[in-house]
């Protein structure tokens, strides 16, 4: 698919996202707050709730290696059980192709009898939680116990979420609809007792239809079931209502959910065409006669709108018969497009096409559908073209959980993140492996990162025991069609994965026929992009790769176990597509955690005392060893240096996660991460950055030069830089004089001998200065600092601020092992959120105000529900407090 141009998409919004709404037009309001909640079915209950009948689980293969095959399903006799899953399967006909394949609700109201259902059941001994909630988070941790692989966290069990509904009179005869952006997993609704349907897959957004059980006027009592399964994830999933719920009311003929879509099949710096595509529902009894006009504007750095239009398209009619929809396509021609493309070369420009819909000259709905105007080509020997610029696919793999806070969305925690990863030079991020939260992906387009949107982690066969492929064969249809109606309009998304790693890859025909009906689907909901699938065993004379419109390869291009680099070989096979790595490294390490010996190979798996330490569990942070299937990042970069074909790389990971902690299940998250779970830089944070931001003066040294216990042996001392030439010096004594060579990416001097005092490195670029760096040895730990990422913070109980603690010497340097206790205590409108480490071992509860430093580092989350003055105060035995001010406003 030599020099494929795709088409611009953008985000399809809720009604009144960013506009005041009509007094008559649709209206989505957020119903997140005020909810009560409580875990575990009633006592006594004798009404069976299960969406269907489960395998027993016999071993959940905690620990295994995350590239062990996947296993087929387990057939399972239901023994005739009245499970719920005819009554939610009809919630999926939306997305169901074929009407004769569409299902039928049978009679009857299972769950009707329960009392959590029921209007008059008094919940106010339930706690009191606003979304987006995980029930899991605080914990406390599992310590023993096959668990390492969900993270520790109690996720699984049955949970209840209840809030009323005042919808008013005036909404009587009005299409009344909940919007759920995700809910983990198997969700059950019910509205007045009864069951309105639900949705299996605990990452996909999904709406419900009130408007049978609604009753305006009134308080109306929702109520909705979660059955988290034990063993559903490889990771941690989380648990609860975990991003934001919507209560969405239209007049009977209104944009339909994610109806408007953006395409741009021709762009220039001239001009760009503009198409928009609007479906319209009829939900009344009769037939509607209605026009649409619409208007495109500019949209500023933060998403709001500016000025007059920028252009419009002209006013179109549409007969809507009773029950049915229409779909109306206009065009017009958008002259000097400010064009949406990748920071720091381009800029993340956006418009939005705000839609107006008249019936019988009144206004009836009004529909924003967000977009950006941006030309993306795939070009099999250069990789990813971004407006006529070859763009390297710089990028990260990042799980949804967002560290201390879970799996709870919440947009400031995810903005850290992205700023982060921009620092060190990442332009691109994998969804791994689910949909993300719909504003991750509002942040990506406002901060202009590429992004590959993925849908599932396994198809029909399975990784754990309850893992989606116990509903792959009823919803990966509505599943996949969904995420791609909601996710087609973001600019920030260049391509679609329909799978990771896949049990599939080892099935011949069988396994490349799901392959084809995924991907078959993709282009038919969205033909402007190309569609893949990443793969970690499929060699390229099988035929799962055949069926994907790009080559997505999992650590193969660098070789793994013993199997030379793949690259080549799918070269020859596939000429004409684009070839790039989705899982590149899998590194391990802990923040601050230098072992000895060091390796003297570039690249290697760890094993006790040889990159692990099986006392601490802890992983050494020289960056030289993996996971035994993954490499060090210098070994991937050399492979892709040899290919250069290749488009890119996606590492794992991003951020250290929850759960899978490779190589160490005792403990709570993983160490693939290039920052740690608490958000602060490991050492291969500045590696990558002298990868992927060459420009940058700088020079990193490691390990720290506080080492007692190590005068007179050998401690090598490694330096990250683009420099090409390093000299390093001991309390000013030269160690020598180092060039790269080819496919080397650090400087490394493994004789040098411990001496307290001072290292020093001196670069060069090109036979010109470049950046030098001193690291001294520090005295014992004095006293504390505390830094705040945002000394002003909103007083909306979401924003946060997230709190640096450091350990410090008499002269204020970190002290690198510092492992002191910390307590944290809070003054004024402000609450701690969460306290962290980045600590992979550590298994005291995140809502604790006490957590040890960790090697110097310890940090606080910290946000406000009402406005006035915070002092965040920290205190530790024998260093004394300190103490810093946060203002909360409205």
């Amino acid at each position: 698919m030599r020099g494929l141009s795709l088409a611009v998409t953008g985000l399809a919004a809720l009604a009144t996202a960013g506009v005041t709404p009509l007094a008559i037009a649709a209206d989505s309001v957020s119903i997140s707050r005020d909810w009560r909640f409580a875990k575990g079915d009633p006592a006594g209950l004798t009404t069976d709730l299960r969406y269907d009948v489960r395998p027993p689980i016999d071993d959940a293969g905690d620990g295994k290696l995350a590239d062990t095959p996947a296993d087929a399903a387990v057939k399972v006799d239901d023994g005739g059980a009245q499970v719920l899953k005819p009554w939610i399967l009809p919630s999926a006909n939306p997305f169901i192709k074929d009407a004769a394949k569409h299902h039928v609700r049978p009679a009857g109201n299972p769950g009707g009898d329960v009392p959590y259902v029921q209007a008059h059941f008094d919940d106010s001994a339930w706690t009191k939680v606003d979304l987006p909630h995980d029930w899991a988070i605080a914990g406390p941790f599992i310590k023993d116990g096959p668990y390492g692989g969900m993270g520790r966290l109690p996720s699984w069990g049955i949970g209840w979420y209840r809030r009323t509904l005042d919808i008013p009179a005036r909404d009587k005869g009005k299409s009344i609809f909940l919007d759920v952006e995700g809910a983990m997993s198997y969700a059950t609704v019910w509205l007045n007792g009864k069951l309105v349907g639900g949705w299996p897959y605990g990452y996909n957004s999904f709406r419900l239809d009130l408007t049978p059980y609604a009753v305006p006027g009134s308080r109306n009592q929702l109520a909705i079931r979660l059955d988290n399964p034990q063993a559903s994830a490889r990771w941690y999933p989380g648990g609860g209502l975990y991003r934001d719920i919507y209560l969405t009311t239209a007049n009977k003929v209104h944009v339909g959910q994610w109806g408007g879509t953006v395409r741009t099949p021709q762009v220039s710096k001239a001009q760009a065409t503009i198409d928009l595509s609007l479906t319209l529902d009829n939900d009344g009894d009769k037939v509607a006669q209605v026009e649409v006009a619409t208007a495109l504007y500019a949209l500023d750095t933060n998403g709001k709108r500016t000025g007059r239009p920028v252009a419009t398209i002209a006013r179109q009619s549409a007969s809507i018969a009773p029950g049915a929809k229409a779909v109306l396509n206009g065009s017009t021609i958008l002259t000097n497009p400010r064009l949406w493309g990748p920071p720091p070369t381009q800029q993340p420009n956006r418009y939005i096409a705000l839609s107006t819909v008249t019936q019988g000259g009144r206004t009836i709905d009004t529909y924003e559908t967000r977009f950006g105007v941006r030309d993306i080509q795939f070009d099999p020997d250069k990789g990813v073209i971004v407006n006529g610029e070859h763009i390297p696919l710089r990028g990260v793999n990042n799980h949804h959980d967002l560290g201390a806070i879970g799996a709870a969305f919440n947009r400031r925690a995810a903005q850290r993140q992205l700023e982060i990863l921009r620092d060190m030079g990442a332009n691109a991020v994998r969804m791994s492996h689910n949909p993300p939260a719909p504003e991750l992906l509002e942040l990506t387009d406002q901060m202009g990162f590429l992004v590959m949107d993925e849908i599932f982690d396994s198809w029909e066969k399975k990784k754990t025991p309850h893992d989606f492929h116990l509903i792959f064969p009823d919803w990966h249809e509505a599943d996949l069609r969904s995420m791609l109606r909601r996710d087609r309009n973001h600019p920030s998304i260049i391509m679609w994965s329909v799978g990771n790693e896949v049990g599939e890859q080892y099935d011949g025909e069988a396994g490349a026929k799901i392959g084809r009906e995924l991907i078959a689907i993709a282009h038919e909901e969205d033909p402007t992009r190309l569609a893949t699938g990443a793969m970690n065993f499929a060699k390229a004379d099988m035929l799962l790769p055949t069926t994907v419109d790009v080559i997505s390869l999992n650590y193969q291009g660098a070789g793994i176990r013993g199997i030379i680099g793949q690259y080549p070989a799918f070269r020859a096979k596939f000429p004409d597509k684009v070839i790039l790595s989705t899982e590149s490294a899998s590194a391990l390490s802990s923040r601050g955690e230098y072992m000895f010996p060091v390796a003297g190979a570039i690249s290697g798996p760890v094993r006790p005392w040889s990159g692990g330490n099986p006392d601490t569990h802890q992983v050494s942070a020289y960056e030289l060893h993996a996971a035994d299937f993954g490499s060090s990042p210098d070994r991937v970069w050399a492979a892709d240096d040899q290919n250069p074909y290749v488009a890119g790389e996606f590492v794992w990971t991003g951020f250290d996660y929850l759960g899978e902690p490779t190589p160490y299940y005792t403990s709570r998250s993983s160490y693939s991460g290039i920052v740690d779970l608490a958000g602060f830089p490991k050492d291969r944070f500045w590696l990558y950055q002298a990868r992927w931001r060459p420009d940058l003066k700088f020079a990193h040294i490691l390990p720290h030069w506080s080492w007692p216990d190590r005068v007179g042996q050998i401690t090598p001392v490694h330096v990250f830089s683009s420099a090409d030439a390093a000299e390093l010096f001991v309390n000013g004594q030269s160690q020598g004089k180092i060039k790269k060579r080819d496919y080397e990416y650090r400087f490394r001097w493994d004789y040098v001998v411990y001496a307290p005092g001072e290292v020093k490195v001196v670069t060069w670029k090109d036979d010109k200065p470049w950046a030098t760096e001193t690291v001294r040895t520090v005295g014992e730990a004095a006293k504390l600092s505390l830094t705040a990422d945002r000394s002003t913070i909103a007083d909306d109980g979401r924003d946060l601020s997230f709190v640096t603690l450091k350990v410090l010497d008499r002269d204020g340097h970190v002290v690198p092992a510092a492992k002191q206790t910390i307590s944290f205590t809070i003054e004024g409108p402000g609450q701690i959120v969460a306290t962290d480490n980045g600590d992979p071992t550590d298994l005291n509860a995140f809502p604790s105000h006490s957590r040890a430093a960790f090697n110097g580092l310890a940090l606080a989350i910290v946000k406000a529900n009402r406005p006035g003055k915070i002092i965040l105060r920290a205190h530790a035995e024998g260093l004394g407090e300190t103490q810093v001010a946060i203002s909360a406003k409205r």
